[in-house]
């Protein structure tokens, strides 16, 4: 299991890209959410992967940089409240860090996300200027929900 110095190592590591641009799929379980998926790269060698959901009609938004042997390690989630382990309500725009203890379950309110879960490409800018992570690509943005091609 991921302990808090790995992890520690993980999130400072500057080290962390993305190449290519993020194009917004389909959920495959048919929902109204679009998702995306892209690998991390690292000079750790970190098995790392991003995973984005956005839907429209809450609207909610999430990123997550998960560690292939562990899980999520990382993430954000606007548009859905959270209920932390030890009873405290956090809101709709809020972050989970890995510890030992609660593994993703304990979250926060961030004080370094300013745009809403209606601006995806901007979240995502911010989201990956604070986990240190480089996006050498461009994030499409989300197809509109009246795009009937799109949706289920």
């Amino acid at each position: 299991m991921l302990n808090s110095a790995e992890f520690d190592s993980i999130l400072n590591d500057q080290t962390k890209q993305i190449l290519g641009d993020i194009r917004w799929t389909t959920d495959e379980d048919h929902s109204h959410c679009v998702e995306f998926r892209m690998e991390v790269s690292s000079a750790g060698g970190w098995p790392l992967f991003i995973k984005g959901t956005y839907n429209p009609l809450i609207p909610a938004l999430s990123y997550s940089l998960i560690l292939k042997s562990d899980g999520r390690i990382y993430g954000l989630d606007l548009g859905k409240d959270h209920h932390n382990p030890q009873c405290s309500q956090v809101g709709e725009c809020h972050k989970h860090r890995w510890t030992e203890a609660c593994r993703d379950k304990d979250a926060y309110i961030p004080e370094d996300i300013t745009a809403t879960a209606e601006d995806p490409v901007t979240v995502w800018n911010q989201f990956c200027a604070e986990a240190a992570i480089a996006h050498n690509g461009r994030m499409f943005p989300p197809p509109s929900y009246s795009d009937d091609r799109f949706w289920p």
